[in-house]
């Protein structure tokens, strides 16, 4: 596990060298004469909240900005109010947003006049993994037990998320159209939430992030049926991946910051080297690894091409999602 992680902070480093020594050399020379504002597209508490001010922490202990970072949360609307924030910033140097995979299915949900290409990638910092849970109490053991229990229920499970259309409901619904499963899907207002009531019994499963079940699992109070992930999550070696049992269901929500239209090519370069600096530091490694996340950096026209690709991936996901409400 040591050499492992070892080798992950120095490829790490290797990587932030290489990209420090490719950005323009403006990025040297500006730096922001204010405050920077990190809007966050989702509520406080939830696991998007918690990692964008675990982003801002490291950026205040590591010196890597010469301005404080200040964190705004504007989850309302699925971030659709988040969204039209940042458009409204069109040319201003001093925003920069955290995004999640709402970046793209509340534009294709809701008319909100927003265009994410118009946007400005920066830094992809890591992908985060979904997990299957039930309660520990529970007899479910694997997945044909689970699958078994819903379809015994007659419509009665219950499953928490984190709202119609978002991460959570896409997973339900993939998890329908495989398994020919009908549940009832309770929204919360975040991650957290969903985890304490699925301990409470108020809901019957879960498919929450790691981080945001993680100590609860660690209590005993949470048991993990299968991973939404291409191989087993480090933390969890004994919890088989869908994959490996015979169903492709594989899912994953980008951690990524994103930056008005129009933001100065010099101070993009700055943010961007700001989060190499930051992708590299031990901290961030360490909390990758204990929280299941898969550090994955990526930035520029890279970056905005996967934002494109993974847009018309969630276009076809939420029509199978529509059509199980439906």
């Amino acid at each position: 596990m040591t050499n492992i992680f070892t080798r992950r902070i120095a490829m790490a480093a290797a990587a932030s060298l290489a990209l420090t020594a490719a950005l323009p050399a403006a990025a040297e020379n500006w730096k922001p004469q204010k405050p920077v504002e990190m809007v966050i597209m989702a509520g406080q508490g939830g696991g998007a909240d918690r990692l964008a001010r675990l982003f801002q922490s490291i950026i205040q202990k590591e010196n890597l900005s010469s301005m404080p970072i200040l964190p705004v949360n504007k989850g309302g609307g699925s971030g659709a109010e988040a969204l039209r924030y940042l458009k409204d910033k069109q040319g201003d140097n001093h925003t920069i947003m955290a995004t999640l995979n709402s970046y793209y299915t509340t534009p294709l949900r809701t008319d909100i006049g927003v265009n994410i290409e118009e946007f400005t990638p920066v830094a992809r910092m890591a992908l985060d993994t979904f997990v299957l849970w039930v309660n520990a109490d529970s007899d479910i053991q694997t997945l044909d037990d689970y699958v078994a229990a819903v379809k015994a229920s007659g419509g009665s499970w219950k499953m928490g998320g984190t709202g119609t259309g978002q991460e959570d409901s896409l997973v339900t619904a993939m998890l329908q159209d495989e398994f020919d499963i009908d549940v009832t899907y309770v929204p919360f207002k975040g991650g957290g939430d969903v985890a304490k009531n699925l301990v409470g019994g108020h809901i019957d499963s879960s498919v929450n992030n790691p981080s945001e079940a993680l100590g609860f699992y660690q209590a005993g109070k949470l048991r993990p049926i299968a991973a939404f992930t291409p191989d087993r999550i480090e933390v969890f070696p004994d919890t088989p991946t869908m994959t490996e049992l015979g169903h492709e269901l594989v899912y994953s929500m980008q951690r990524s910051f994103v930056a008005p239209a129009g933001m100065a090519p010099e101070a993009v370069a700055y943010y961007t080297e700001m989060f190499e600096k930051l992708n590299a530091s031990e901290e961030w490694q360490t909390y990758t690894q204990e929280k299941a996340l898969m550090p994955d950096f990526l930035t520029g026209d890279d970056l905005q091409s996967y934002f494109l690709d993974e847009r018309a991936k969630h276009a076809d996901l939420l029509k199978t999602a529509d059509g199980e409400s439906s």
